[in-house]
């Protein structure tokens, strides 16, 4: 029994006391027996400064027109949209959406991009992460070098009395403190409840 405290003992000192002593480590341990035996920069031989590599060319990058960043920009945004409604109100307005909404906020990005110029196209960027819950927000577009946002895109819901439920898509634009909303157009969805957004 003794035997086995014991060997219980060492393993755990041994746990314990792991990493705490690290051992010195010689760099060069023929160095020292030599005495000067490794040589210094200045008797390395310095002939092979001049030996010729061949670099390949570098391609030039192609200049990325205004079309090729709207339609980027306008892609993410149908694709934060979707994601926003999420599949549950998706499924059910898709073609409303597809034919009503989404060309007049493809309309609105344009002329907003435009706004910005298109030296500026490139430093533009869209938010990913819509508001889940009852949260208004689709997406911001913003100057990714200052991280401002230029206009902001929203969704809410509103509840019409003897009507029902409508989809109210608009968005706001730095120009006026994003105060005005600029409407892009609404969906009925039902008399009933709609689910909360994201779902």
């Amino acid at each position: 029994m003794k035997v086995w405290m014991r060997k219980i003992a060492v393993i755990f000192v041994a746990i314990m006391t792991l990493g705490i002593y690290v051992p010195t480590i010689h760099m060069h341990p023929e160095a020292d027996e030599a005495k000067g035996a490794v040589s210094s920069p200045s008797d390395v031989d310095s002939t092979n400064d001049n030996i010729p590599v061949d670099i390949p060319e570098i391609e030039q990058i192609p200049q990325l027109d205004e079309s090729y960043f709207m339609s980027q920009i306008t892609s993410k945004a149908k694709e934060q949209t979707i994601n926003k409604l999420g599949t549950r109100i998706a499924n059910q307005i898709d073609e409303d959406f597809e034919d009503d909404i989404l060309p007049k906020m493809e309309e609105s990005l344009s002329m907003i991009l435009a706004e910005a110029g298109k030296d500026n196209l490139p430093y533009i960027g869209i938010t990913e992460y819509p508001s889940s819950g009852f949260g208004e927000k689709i997406f911001n577009v913003y100057d990714n070098r200052t991280g401002k946002d230029i206009a902001r895109f929203h969704v809410r819901r509103d509840n019409r009395p003897l009507e029902g439920y409508w989809f109210n898509f608009h968005y706001h634009v730095r120009n006026d403190k994003f105060e005005t909303h600029h409407e892009i157009g609404e969906i009925y969805w039902d008399k009933n409840i709609p689910p909360k957004w994201m779902s």
